[in-house]
């Protein structure tokens, strides 16, 4: 990627909190990705309440997929 922000990290304490953020970080990673339109977005979930949302290219463009390590 370019100098462009293509990683969200997002750290709540409630399921509230953890919707709208997720949805925001997702929003905001569709609009970067239409710009080059190679990337889908890969959302981590690390631990409880600890979320990374980011372009890949392991993603197609398009899609969103979630992973829990």
């Amino acid at each position: 990627m370019t100098a462009f922000l293509d990683s969200i990290d997002i750290r709540v304490t409630s399921r509230h909190a953890l919707d709208e953020h997720l949805e925001a970080a997702v929003k905001d990673l569709q609009d970067l990705a239409m710009l080059t339109g190679t990337h889908g977005i890969l959302v981590t979930r690390h631990r409880p309440g600890n979320y990374t949302a980011a372009l890949s290219d392991q993603v197609p463009f398009g899609m969103t997929r979630e992973v829990v390590h």
